[in-house]
């Protein structure tokens, strides 16, 4: 058995792969995540998803470097007809437009979109029902600020800020 270990372990060291957060907290996406200010998004959802995205990035409070503008787009839609024509199932999207901004240049260094979809039953209870819609965009806020974490991390280390030391 150990004879087949390391010839596996040569083989995923020679693979190119490389960890995301390389240097942890001083390597070049930690401190290039904590670099960028977000701008304020209106409305409720919009104190939502910048809330989240300034939890996930760790922003440390100095001089930023990037600015993270972003576009919301929430929509929600009943689906599924009852016999007596009302409405057993919703599906509530949420769709980011996000642009990364060096503040340097002025360049756009990441423009793209994030998104996700989830199903509400509606219920008789109409106050359990909007209590579903709201876990529901809760959640979503959530998981689509993972999602532009990730991509704007990925940006970083293809091209980010040299590491701090």
């Amino acid at each position: 058995m150990r004879f087949l270990v390391l010839p596996l372990a040569l083989l995923l060291s020679a693979c190119g792969l490389s960890p995301m957060y390389a240097g942890g907290g001083n390597g070049r996406v930690a401190t290039g995540l904590a670099a960028i200010e977000v701008s304020p998004i209106s409305g409720q959802l919009g104190w939502l998803m910048r809330d989240a995205l300034i939890e996930r990035l760790g922003a440390d409070g100095g001089s930023p470097q990037y600015r993270l503008d972003v576009r919301l787009d929430d929509q929600l839609e009943g689906l599924g007809l009852l016999g007596d024509d009302t409405i057993g199932r919703e599906r509530r999207t949420l769709r980011a437009r996000y642009r990364l901004v060096d503040l340097t240049t002025g360049e756009t260094v990441l423009d793209t979109t994030s998104g996700m979809d989830a199903g509400i039953d509606v219920v008789s209870s109409e106050y359990a029902t909007i209590a579903a819609e709201q876990t529901a965009i809760e959640n979503l806020t959530r998981e689509v600020s993972e999602r532009i974490v990730t991509n704007v991390a990925l940006k970083l280390r293809a091209n980010g800020p040299a590491p701090v030391m």
